[in-house]
This record gives C-alpha cells, sequence and structure tokens, in this order.
C-alpha cells in the first residue's frame, strides 16, 4: 500500500523532534559533567578547536573564548540534530538510536587525534573514555525514546510490507 503524504510529513517531523531532543539532552549532559567531574569529557574544546581551525585555514581570526564556546554549543546542537534525527521512526527505532549514539561516542573518542583536535578532552583517562561514549549513546536513546512516544500507530492504510504496527 501506499503511504500518504501526511504520514511521511509526520514521519519527518518526529524524526527532526527526535534529533533535537538527543541533541540536547547530550549537550546537557556534557556541560552539566564538565562543571562537576574532573575528568569529564570536553566536547565543547573539541568544537571551539575545530572552528578556530577552519577560521585560521580561511586567514580569519578566531572569536574571543566566549564567543567561540558559544559557536561550539551551536554547532554541536546542530549537527548532532541532524545526526540523531537518523534515528527516525518506527519499531526500530531504539536500535538506530542506540547504534547512531555507540558510533558517535565512538567516534568522539578515536576521531579528534587523527583530526589533529588532540586526542585529551575525550581521551584523557578510561574513565574519560566511557563517559564519551555512554553520553552520545545517551543521546541516541533519548531520540529514540522521543520517536517511540511521538510516533503513533500507524492506520492499516498507512503500512505497507516493511512496517508493523508494534509500539
Amino acid at each position: 500500500m501506499k503511504k500518504t503524504k501526511p504520514h511521511l510529513l509526520k514521519k519527518s517531523l518526529v524524526s527532526l523532534a527526535s534529533g533535537i531532543t538527543g541533541a540536547i539532552a547530550l549537550t546537557i549532559v556534557h556541560e552539566t559533567a564538565r562543571r562537576f567531574i574532573p575528568n569529564a569529557p570536553r566536547m565543547d574544546i573539541l568544537g571551539m578547536r575545530a572552528i578556530a581551525r577552519g577560521m585560521y585555514k580561511m586567514d580569519e581570526r578566531p572569536p574571543e573564548e566566549d564567543k567561540l564556546f558559544q559557536y561550539s554549543i551551536i554547532g554541536d546542537i546542530l549537527s548532532n540534530s541532524i545526526y540523531y534525527s537518523l534515528t527516525g521512526t518506527g519499531r526500530k527505532a531504539w536500535l538506530r538510536g542506540a547504534a547512531l549514539g555507540a558510533l558517535a561516542g565512538i567516534g568522539g573518542v578515536v576521531l579528534p587525534g587523527p583530526l589533529g583536535l588532540g586526542k585529551e578532552p575525550s581521551g584523557r583517562t578510561p574513565q574519560t573514555k566511557a563517559m564519551t561514549i555512554a553520553w552520545y549513546l545517551l543521546g541516541g536513546l533519548a531520540a529514540a525514546a522521543l520517536s517511540r512516544t511521538l510516533f503513533e500507530k500507524p492506520t492499516i492504510e498507512e503500512l505497507d510490507e516493511d512496517d508493523v504496527a508494534v509500539v
């Protein structure tokens, strides 16, 4: 059966809202933890380094640290929102959210060094690495939770052979 346009629009909006939720959950955890946990991941520092590095490559001078921090947080929320929106809808949202979160966390530990952003902000200690992976996983699960909450069972007309009306 063919899905209707309102159904596809709803799926898109739920996916986007879920992505935003995952990104905000992740940012809140990172920003709260960095104030209270000595070895907490400092993804904000990685973001500020990436922005400053890009600006230097364009022969621009990066802004003051406070402004650079704001840009980093905004960039994190935007990019993570788009990323976590891939969690989508449907019965596999939990699996996709967990997989996306775990992969982002592993990438957050492994990639900064090779990208020239330094290993310390996300890989200082084994605990820092574990927190990085766990918190990105939490973001993926938050996206999945909202997706499953907002996306109601489809009507029989909205189902195709790949979907199952299981919530």
